[in-house]
């Protein structure tokens, strides 16, 4: 890699915008991703979330602005980006008609691995990817966890300094989304910049160094995770539980003071609760007492999108 790029961004988009018809998908977008942190990408379904995905992999061409990709720009050398990148589509597109090693064979070249460092490199991924043991099983005989940890094993094989990851765990079960959890730590740990685009809350809370929450293709808001809750839903949320009447009593209350508010199911959540005093709550004793929790980055994204979580 040349020395000048040590100092470039691991992604630079300026100004980026992608339209498809009268639909503004991405509209003037601006993110730019220091190497060797951990990146979540939330929004609401049709935020621009995938289309920005394209836009990084070349897939699509945007009708203004400027992406770099390690300094590369993209798509003019689109080649050379994705030489230099790893990525994990959301779909399956495994074949499976061959065995995990055979996927990881055919990247390794596919990526031009030199051939003496393939058979380490095909080695270290299926290690990374707990497959060792099932290298030489043909996929259609993998389960959906190991197909799946698969995917990401085969979008590592080259040794990526950047890797684009889309809704890597859409559909897992929680044992087998654990385990890609831990797969995507073991790139943090690494060094390896990560592009986490996920619909999971908790996941992007629990991996992500920092959270860029899209809304209408462009960035609505970007800090820390535990940063973002503090300053836009406070440290502790109530929720009231009653009648439609009720809740929207709650909600005139909570907002007379400054307070915001979230619907929850069958509950109305108030944000910043920490001041509430307990058995005073400041809404009056027809209320009840409500039910404290955390506040989350699911409160932020809720209040900051007007969107529930799908």
């Amino acid at each position: 890699m040349p020395a000048e790029w040590s100092d470039q961004p691991a992604i630079a988009i300026r100004g980026a915008a992608k339209r498809y018809g009268e639909i503004t998908a991405v509209d003037g977008l601006d993110l730019v991703v220091p190497k060797g942190i951990c990146l979540g990408l939330l929004g609401p379904n049709g935020a621009g979330k995938s289309t920005t995905m394209r836009l990084l992999t070349g897939q699509s061409r945007a009708d203004e602005g400027r992406i770099e990709i390690l300094g590369l720009a993209v798509p003019r050398e689109s080649k050379q980006a994705r030489a230099l990148m790893g990525v994990v589509p959301q779909q399956d597109n495994l074949d499976v008609e061959l065995t995990a090693r055979q996927n990881l064979e055919v990247f390794a070249r596919l990526y031009r691995v030199p051939a003496r460092r393939r058979p380490a490199a095909v080695a270290s991924a299926l290690a990374l990817a707990q497959l060792t043991d099932r290298a030489d099983t043909r996929v259609d005989k993998l389960s959906g966890g190991m197909r799946r940890r698969l995917l990401i094993a085969r979008g590592l094989v080259h040794e990526p300094r950047l890797v684009l990851l889309d809704e890597p765990t859409v559909g897992l079960d929680p044992q087998v989304r654990g385990d890609v959890w831990s797969l995507i730590v073991d790139l943090r740990a690494k060094g390896v910049t990560v592009l986490l685009s996920t619909h999971y809350i908790e996941e992007a809370e629990r991996l992500c160094d920092s959270v860029a929450l899209m809304s209408q293709g462009r960035i609505v808001v970007r800090d820390a995770p535990e940063t973002l809750i503090s300053r836009h839903a406070g440290e502790e949320v109530a929720e009231f539980y009653g009648s439609p009447h009720q809740l929207s009593e709650v909600e005139e209350i909570a907002h007379s003071s400054g307070r915001s508010t979230r619907r929850s199911g069958p509950a109305v959540a108030v944000l910043g609760a920490e001041t509430l005093a307990e058995g005073g709550n400041g809404f009056g004793d027809r209320f009840g007492e409500p039910v404290r929790r955390r506040a989350t980055l699911e409160d932020v994204f809720v209040l900051l999108t007007g969107e529930t979580v799908e």
